[in-house]
């Protein structure tokens, strides 16, 4: 496998070790710092596997840091991108290191083997592989004015085969393809009736930015749907979950948010309580 030639008992920072696992795909780099954060490299992989199973990535366990072939070592595109989205939103004072083109260390240049660094200059990574088992893969990504698309391709027979299919479905996504802002966090989206408050009510929205990559032309063809808790009673904390957004496109549900709570309702005086209890019962 690739290596950043490491020597033996040579002290190395871990921003050269990262820069020779992304960069110059070293496996010797992938190993210590398995080694440096879990003890092991066999302990690193079940971080891995708890750290997959957080992110949703439901196909994939790992045996090792390095990718190599083993029994029972296995992942898919779909976890790849997954797993690539996470590392892009909750790294991006690092996700720049993907997209420089050549890292010397030990006095070797070795250059990035992802070939559209060079080609496009809208991709800026992320990863390329290879083993006989798994062929020529990539996981690239490219960002055209404030849209960001990531491309998985597994199992290509060269370096060009896999540059060139990763370039087809990057092309094809930016052109047939668009990223809306559908609801804004905080924004409020519907009234709700709240039992034993002086209010009587209260406004539901969203936490987070509801954005959504859909086909070209189809953002009109968008149906929402909110469904509102029954029966929610005072007192309520801001943030709290008090139902669910659902939007779909053709009949089929593509996203489904937690409808939170977007301001604090404390209880009513006793007398409200009281009659809104009477009036629980009757509903």
């Amino acid at each position: 496998g690739s290596k950043m030639f490491i020597e033996v008992g040579k002290q190395v920072k871990i921003k050269d070790l990262l820069f020779g696992l992304i960069i110059q795909s070293g496996n010797d780099a992938a190993v210590a710092l398995a080694e440096h954060i879990a003890g092991s490299e066999e302990a690193f992989a079940e971080m891995m596997n708890i750290q997959a199973r957080a992110l949703g990535m439901k196909n994939s366990h790992f045996l090792n840091s390095t990718g190599l072939p083993a029994d029972g070592h296995t992942t898919t595109a779909r976890d790849l991108f997954i797993l690539t989205q996470a590392m892009i939103r909750q790294f991006p004072e690092h996700y720049d290191w993907h997209a420089i083109k050549k890292y010397t260390f030990n006095n070797i240049e070795q250059y990035n083997r992802n070939k559209l660094l060079w080609r496009d200059q809208t991709v800026d990574g992320v990863k390329t592989g290879h083993t006989e088992a798994a062929g020529y893969c990539l996981v690239a990504s490219a960002k055209r004015d404030d849209m960001r698309l990531i491309s998985v391709v597994l199992g290509t027979p060269s370096e060009e085969a896999r540059a060139t299919a990763s370039t087809k479905l990057l092309n094809y996504g930016f052109r047939f393809y668009e990223t809306r802002t559908l609801y804004k966090a905080g924004k409020s989206l519907t009234d709700a009736r709240v039992w034993k408050s002086e209010k009587g009510k209260m406004k539901l929205g969203l936490k987070k930015d509801l954005v959504m990559t859909i086909p070209r032309g189809d953002y009109k063809l968008l149906k929402a749907e909110l469904e509102v808790n029954s029966q929610i009673t005072a007192p309520v904390s801001n943030g709290q979950t008090l139902g669910k957004l659902i939007v779909q496109l053709g009949g089929r549900t593509i996203a489904t948010r937690p409808l939170v709570a977007l301001e604090n309702v404390p209880e009513g005086g006793w007398m409200t309580r009281a009659v809104d209890s009477v009036r629980l019962m009757m509903e």
